[in-house]
């Protein structure tokens, strides 16, 4: 359920762009959006907050174009962080069972949990867990189908997924959204934030990847069994492109920028030379997914297959590219939030989805994502430590 007669806000801090999205909240009924804004990101490199002072007026300028929008002020809200900083680490725990009947309680379950994060301690040295995510469970060695509370054995075990992130971008960026005027309420990373809004549960049940191609940088999530297995960034976007077609066509960034996005400029260059320019960078972007994939063993084994995101996901071609390299299914996500020509696309898909997580009150069981408020860190507390 939404709680009720309120307002939630989600901040999409991109490399190219600032994403604010206002929602009201109704009971049984989706987040409606309010009020939305962007603003050219300055400050921001592959992700992180390289110049705080710069990403707040930027983000300030996203904020302020959303206020006006929908005739109130933001002064809290969800923040998402994404960047070549995140990452996964897997881990085993176990435990025996504490009641004397051998039932599994809740508290066993925690401590289950609590001992896979501990086996990854020195895993995590400069880094900061965001979530973590119970893959599956197994009691007395047989895998348990479903939740193991209330079922009996000596021993339980766990298989657990942890997305982290660099403990100096995470610090950064919250005090960038301070100098602001913003409080965070909680911080997602942004590949999950946007499956809220994206991902049907066909999907995330079926076995499916989101793919989102920002300015800098590429990021990859997988699902299966409604789950995240994965979730991994690497260091090249649609910027790269940009680049290539620069130096291809010996021309202005600017210029390339235009054409890329299918300006009226590219009239004047070969067509064929462009898209290979371009299919060229793409698939290399599209092999490096399938490596990733193929690590962890699920290459060409999504039925729901690749769903596309972020601003070069709207290269003409890029459904085609990546089914032949991937060899899934391929498309682009869409958007049905539209706000008055505003939010009309999945560009926006992250910010939204900041709101459905910090409005629904049962987001984290329907995703099975556990923010680590409930895994037992103080995220937010340790990192306020930080700030001025």
């Amino acid at each position: 359920m939404f709680a009720k007669d309120r307002t939630v806000a989600g901040i999409d801090v991109g490399t190219h762009a600032v994403k604010v999205v206002v929602a009201r909240l109704e009971e049984r009924t989706l987040p409606q959006i309010i009020g939305a804004g962007s603003a050219e990101t300055r400050g921001m490199r592959e992700g992180y907050a390289a110049n705080g002072a710069a990403v707040a007026r930027s983000v300030r300028a996203a904020l302020a174009e959303a206020e006006q929008m929908a005739g109130l002020p933001v002064r809290r809200a969800y923040l998402a962080i994404g960047g070549i900083g995140l990452d996964e680490l897997r881990s085993r725990g176990e435990v025996i069972t504490s009641r004397a009947d051998s039932e599994i309680s809740p508290i066993d379950i925690e401590k289950a949990l609590a001992d896979s994060e501990e086996r990854v301690a020195e895993r995590v040295l400069n880094r900061r867990i965001l979530h973590t995510v119970p893959l599956s469970y197994a009691v007395d060695g047989e895998k348990v189908l479903g939740r193991p509370h209330g079922m009996k054995g000596t021993k339980l075990e766990v298989e657990t997924l942890f997305a982290t992130c660099l403990e100096q971008h995470l610090t950064d960026l919250i005090g960038a959204m301070e100098q602001a005027g913003v409080v965070v309420d909680d911080v997602i990373a942004s590949p999950f934030a946007a499956s809220f809004v994206t991902l049907t549960k066909a999907q995330r049940r079926a076995g499916c990847a989101l793919v989102n191609i920002g300015a800098e940088t590429l990021s990859i999530a997988v699902f299966e069994n409604h789950l995240p297995v994965s979730l991994k960034v690497f260091p090249v976007g649609s910027s790269h492109i940009t680049n290539d077609i620069a130096l291809g066509l010996k021309i202005s960034l600017e210029e390339a920028e235009k054409i890329k996005r299918g300006g009226s400029g590219a009239a004047q260059y070969s067509k064929r030379k462009l898209d290979e320019i371009i299919s060229a960078r793409l698939s290399d972007m599209f092999q490096t997914i399938d490596a990733h994939l193929r690590k962890i063993k699920r290459d060409g084994l999504l039925p729901a297959g690749v769903i596309c995101i972020g601003g070069g996901s709207h290269i003409v071609g890029i459904e085609e590219l990546a089914r032949a390299a991937l060899r899934l299914p391929s498309r682009r996500a869409l958007f049905e939030h539209a706000l008055g020509g505003k939010a009309r696309d999945a560009v926006w898909a992250v910010a939204y989805g900041l709101c459905l997580w910090g409005g629904h009150s049962g987001a984290e069981e329907d995703s099975g994502i556990r923010t680590a408020r409930r895994a037992g860190n103080s995220l937010l507390q340790w990192v306020k430590q930080f700030l001025p």
